[in-house]
């Protein structure tokens, strides 16, 4: 059950917003396999005067925070970043050099599932 949360400057319209919330949710099928009903993914704009990056008050930037059940091969976890991090670009034209995305890896005991049980008691 892949969850991820997304950061942006503010200032995208409605459409680049839906196409990164979709290229970003397809990124994380296409690269660790999960199914499309388990990713979940969570956008949040900030103000411009709220972001710093490389000393400029401003800059165009986004974070990704990636949470997953452990369990995942660093081969999983790296092709995952690399396509967030394409997917995030492509959709909103911020440059990659821009876009950070951070995997946490979740113990199963750790992460609630539908009907509020853990993902362990739900057999992930």
């Amino acid at each position: 059950m892949p969850i991820l949360k997304v950061q942006i400057v503010q200032g995208r319209s409605a459409q680049q917003k839906q196409a990164l919330l979709t290229k970003v949710s397809q990124a994380v099928v296409d690269s660790i396999g999960a199914p499309l009903p388990s990713v979940r993914v969570m956008l949040t704009e900030i103000p411009a005067e709220n972001v710093i990056v490389a000393g400029e008050l401003g800059k165009d930037a986004a974070l990704v925070m990636a949470m997953l059940i452990s369990g995942r091969t660093e081969e999983k976890k790296a092709a995952l970043i690399a396509a967030v991090s394409r997917a995030v670009h492509e959709s909103i034209d911020i440059s990659e050099q821009d876009v950070r995305v951070i995997v946490r890896d979740v113990p199963n005991t750790d992460m609630g599932m539908a009907g509020g049980v853990t993902a362990k008691s739900a057999g992930r």
